[in-house]
């Protein structure tokens, strides 16, 4: 296999990253050491993230191709690339996570550059903004406790009404008794 066609199979897996995938998040990794880079390796591999290091021409190739030219312009320096078939907002979660567990922002070591959600080029900001999110679970937690709160809410009128109803009728029936003994 000749090096160009290497090149142009590297390009075309990186171009089906880029537009198969969820989300995906670019990183400046300069000064990562080497047990820094494997925890976060296995932070992201437990989250069902794909982690590596890209080059940024044949990335700059593949989002040019894949119609994401708005990548282009973050594609300087050291790249490495996370990337979720399944959940966008994954890749963006474990990094925002691990930058802050580490004090990696402040020293510059770690940085985000850009990302991706469903096909979509969003800035750095962007990506720490879907990291702040609630988990999908936590979310649908809450729509489902939105939407069981006026069915609960019903059932405890039906079941007071129902009190009452019976408290009446007790309260007819000890009359009549006292009556009927009188």
């Amino acid at each position: 296999m000749a090096v160009t066609e290497k090149k142009k199979a590297i390009v075309a897996d990186l171009k089906d990253k880029l537009t198969s995938c969820k989300g995906a998040v670019l990183v400046s990794y300069k000064g990562l050491t080497v047990a820094q880079d494997t925890e976060l390796r296995v932070e992201l591999r437990k989250a069902g993230v794909n982690y590596h290091v890209v080059k940024n021409t044949m990335t700059r190739i593949a989002a040019t191709e894949a119609g994401m030219e708005e990548l282009v312009a973050h594609l300087e320096g050291t790249t490495a690339l996370a990337v979720s078939a399944e959940d966008a907002v994954a890749p963006a979660k474990v990094i925002s996570e691990f930058i802050k567990k580490n004090n990696l922002a402040d020293q510059g070591i770690l940085a985000v550059k850009a990302g991706i959600v469903e096909g979509k080029v969003v800035g750095a900001d962007e990506v720490k903004a879907i990291a702040s999110l609630p988990s999908r679970e936590v979310l649908i937690g809450k729509l489902l406790g939105s939407i069981q709160a006026p069915l609960s809410n019903t059932v405890g009128v039906m079941g007071s009404m129902v009190r009452s109803i019976v408290t009446v009728l007790d309260a007819i029936r000890k009359q009549k008794e006292e009556q009927a003994s009188a």
